[in-house]
Protein backbone atom coordinates (compact mmCIF):
# COMPACT_ATOMS: atom_id res chain seq x y z
CA UNK A 1 0.00 0.00 0.00
CA UNK A 2 1.21 3.60 -0.61
CA UNK A 3 -0.04 7.13 0.17
CA UNK A 4 -0.53 9.55 -2.39
CA UNK A 5 -1.31 12.96 -1.72
CA UNK A 6 -3.16 15.24 -5.08
CA UNK A 7 -2.36 18.50 -4.91
CA UNK A 8 -5.76 19.04 -6.23
CA UNK A 9 -9.02 16.89 -5.91
CA UNK A 10 -9.10 14.18 -8.97
CA UNK A 11 -12.50 15.44 -10.95
CA UNK A 12 -15.82 14.52 -9.69
CA UNK A 13 -13.86 13.17 -6.20
CA UNK A 14 -13.80 16.35 -5.01
CA UNK A 15 -12.89 17.11 -1.63
CA UNK A 16 -10.16 14.09 -1.52
CA UNK A 17 -6.91 14.61 -2.12
CA UNK A 18 -4.73 11.88 0.24
CA UNK A 19 -5.45 8.36 -1.43
CA UNK A 20 -4.09 5.13 -1.06
CA UNK A 21 -3.01 2.81 -4.13
CA UNK A 22 -3.31 -1.00 -3.37
CA UNK A 23 -1.69 -3.29 -5.88
CA UNK A 24 -4.74 -5.93 -6.90
CA UNK A 25 -3.76 -9.90 -6.27
CA UNK A 26 -2.53 -11.66 -9.25
CA UNK A 27 -2.68 -8.95 -11.49
CA UNK A 28 0.76 -7.37 -12.18
CA UNK A 29 0.65 -3.31 -12.84
CA UNK A 30 -3.17 -3.34 -11.44
CA UNK A 31 -4.03 -1.19 -9.01
CA UNK A 32 -6.88 0.19 -6.38
CA UNK A 33 -7.26 3.54 -6.00
CA UNK A 34 -9.16 5.09 -3.05
CA UNK A 35 -9.48 7.99 -1.21
CA UNK A 36 -8.27 7.83 2.85
CA UNK A 37 -11.98 9.46 3.84
CA UNK A 38 -13.78 7.65 1.88
CA UNK A 39 -12.71 4.02 1.08
CA UNK A 40 -16.05 3.07 -0.55
CA UNK A 41 -14.95 4.95 -2.91
CA UNK A 42 -12.55 3.07 -5.64
CA UNK A 43 -10.96 3.57 -8.79
CA UNK A 44 -8.91 1.07 -10.65
CA UNK A 45 -5.82 2.01 -12.38
CA UNK A 46 -3.16 0.42 -14.29
CA UNK A 47 0.78 0.88 -14.58
CA UNK A 48 1.14 2.41 -18.17
CA UNK A 49 4.64 1.04 -18.83
CA UNK A 50 2.86 -2.53 -17.76
CA UNK A 51 0.03 -1.97 -20.27
CA UNK A 52 0.51 0.58 -22.64
CA UNK A 53 4.27 0.43 -23.75
CA UNK A 54 3.34 2.58 -26.87
CA UNK A 55 1.82 5.45 -24.27
CA UNK A 56 4.53 8.42 -24.38
CA UNK A 57 2.69 11.44 -23.64
CA UNK A 58 4.38 14.67 -23.14
CA UNK A 59 4.01 15.35 -19.42
CA UNK A 60 7.06 17.53 -18.24
CA UNK A 61 4.99 20.54 -16.54
CA UNK A 62 2.69 18.61 -14.45
CA UNK A 63 5.82 15.97 -13.26
CA UNK A 64 7.92 19.01 -11.60
CA UNK A 65 5.01 20.15 -9.91
CA UNK A 66 4.70 16.65 -7.70
CA UNK A 67 8.98 17.51 -7.17
CA UNK A 68 10.31 15.35 -10.44
CA UNK A 69 13.19 16.27 -12.99
CA UNK A 70 11.37 14.27 -15.62
CA UNK A 71 8.57 12.28 -17.16
CA UNK A 72 10.72 9.65 -16.80
CA UNK A 73 10.92 9.56 -13.28
CA UNK A 74 7.19 9.35 -12.96
CA UNK A 75 4.86 6.49 -12.38
CA UNK A 76 2.20 7.01 -14.93
CA UNK A 77 -0.88 5.42 -14.27
CA UNK A 78 -3.98 5.25 -16.07
CA UNK A 79 -7.97 5.22 -14.92
CA UNK A 80 -9.36 1.67 -16.53
CA UNK A 81 -13.11 1.44 -16.69
CA UNK A 82 -14.36 -1.83 -17.01
CA UNK A 83 -17.37 -2.55 -19.03
CA UNK A 84 -19.85 -4.88 -21.23
CA UNK A 85 -17.76 -4.44 -24.20
CA UNK A 86 -14.37 -4.85 -22.37
CA UNK A 87 -11.96 -2.47 -20.71
CA UNK A 88 -11.15 1.28 -21.89
CA UNK A 89 -8.60 3.50 -20.41
CA UNK A 90 -8.26 7.14 -20.11
CA UNK A 91 -5.38 8.33 -21.69
CA UNK A 92 -6.47 11.69 -22.09
CA UNK A 93 -5.71 12.11 -18.41
CA UNK A 94 -3.17 9.94 -16.72
CA UNK A 95 -2.24 9.88 -13.36
CA UNK A 96 1.37 11.38 -12.35
CA UNK A 97 2.91 9.75 -8.95
CA UNK A 98 6.18 10.75 -7.43
CA UNK A 99 6.76 7.47 -5.73
CA UNK A 100 9.61 9.06 -3.32
CA UNK A 101 7.39 11.42 -1.86
CA UNK A 102 3.90 10.41 -2.64
CA UNK A 103 2.96 13.80 -4.70
CA UNK A 104 0.88 13.04 -7.23
CA UNK A 105 -1.45 14.88 -9.85
CA UNK A 106 -3.83 13.93 -12.79
CA UNK A 107 -2.54 15.38 -16.05
CA UNK A 108 -5.03 16.92 -18.48
CA UNK A 109 -3.19 16.37 -21.67
CA UNK A 110 -5.51 18.74 -24.54
CA UNK A 111 -4.32 18.58 -28.13
CA UNK A 112 -2.47 15.73 -27.57
CA UNK A 113 -4.57 13.23 -29.64
CA UNK A 114 -4.57 10.98 -26.66
CA UNK A 115 -8.60 9.59 -26.04
CA UNK A 116 -10.80 9.76 -23.27
CA UNK A 117 -11.86 5.95 -23.44
CA UNK A 118 -9.26 3.55 -25.79
CA UNK A 119 -10.21 0.18 -25.59
CA UNK A 120 -7.16 -1.74 -23.51
CA UNK A 121 -6.25 -4.46 -25.86
CA UNK A 122 -5.69 -7.91 -24.73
Amino acid sequence: MSALTFAEPLPGLAPYTDYTLDAVDGAVGLFSLRPAEAPEVRLFVLDASVYLPQYTPEIAAPCREIGLGSAQDARVLVVATPGGNGTTVNLMAPVLVNESTGQSAQAILDGQGWPLRASLSA
